[in-house]
């Protein structure tokens, strides 16, 4: 019986990862990623010479089980993502869950998570909050925005750039336009940036402004009186 290691990767700069992440991938016997090509960068730049699987939300149903007996066999694995730590809005509950079910140990690595700086760049409270990942698109949507309009906690969302406009604009309907909003675009890259101000104010700002890259959004409590000064 072997070990499943959870290992989180850098979200943009190929250096957010620690020693013994490194340390893991080199010694494991599979390392199992969300997408190879997208994996292989980063285990090229840490001369990471270990075979890779593809593991994704698209075929993560299907291999569970073959993946569950490599692991009873005695193989040693590393689950991976595209960026940050997996089964954070990308697939890893499935097999840990089936780990866990068949007494196979899992350790997970600490390491990078896009809502963490994001949550703490936003000058919002942090001691409480909510993270919802992303909204559904069509079914459910309204049911959520109307349960969240509620929500005394900081809430923060994963939003890809297509659709920023349209989840800051459904922001301003159901949360009212002067809610606190603090959007976080490309972070660790080399155009990072964080754009905070009302929901009004950053609606406008991205809709003269089309974003690109990765984007976390961070919103205030309804209890959360205070306004942001919009800056980047």
């Amino acid at each position: 019986m072997s070990k499943l290691y959870i290992v989180p990767t850098p979200i943009g700069n190929l250096k957010d990862i620690t020693f013994r992440a490194v340390e893991v991938l080199k010694e494991v016997d599979l390392i199992l990623a969300e997408d190879t090509r997208t994996s292989g960068k980063l285990l090229k730049y840490y001369e990471i010479s270990t075979h890779m699987q593809s593991h994704h939300m698209h075929n993560e149903h299907k291999t569970v089980e073959s993946i569950i007996q490599k692991l009873k066999s005695g193989t040693t694995i590393a689950l991976i993502s595209d960026a940050g730590t997996p089964a954070i809005s990308d697939p890893g509950f499935l097999l840990t869950r089936a780990c866990i079910e068949n007494g196979i140990e899992v350790d997970c690595l600490p390491g990078a998570t896009a809502f963490v700086p994001a949550l703490v760049n936003s000058g919002l409270p942090n001691d409480k909050f909510v993270f919802e990942g992303f909204l559904p698109v069509k079914k459910g949507r309204q049911t959520r925005l109307l349960l969240l309009a509620e929500e005394t906690r900081t809430i923060i969302f994963y939003e890809s750039p297509h659709k920023l406009v349209k989840t800051l604009g459904h922001f301003c309907e159901y949360f009212g336009e002067d809610r606190p909003v603090s959007v976080s675009r490309e972070l660790t890259k080399l155009y990072e940036e964080t754009i905070r101000g009302t929901a009004k104010a950053v609606l406008e700002h991205y809709t003269n402004k089309p974003p690109k890259g990765e984007i976390v959004i961070v919103v205030g409590g309804k209890a959360h009186n205070g306004h942001l000064k919009k800056q980047k």
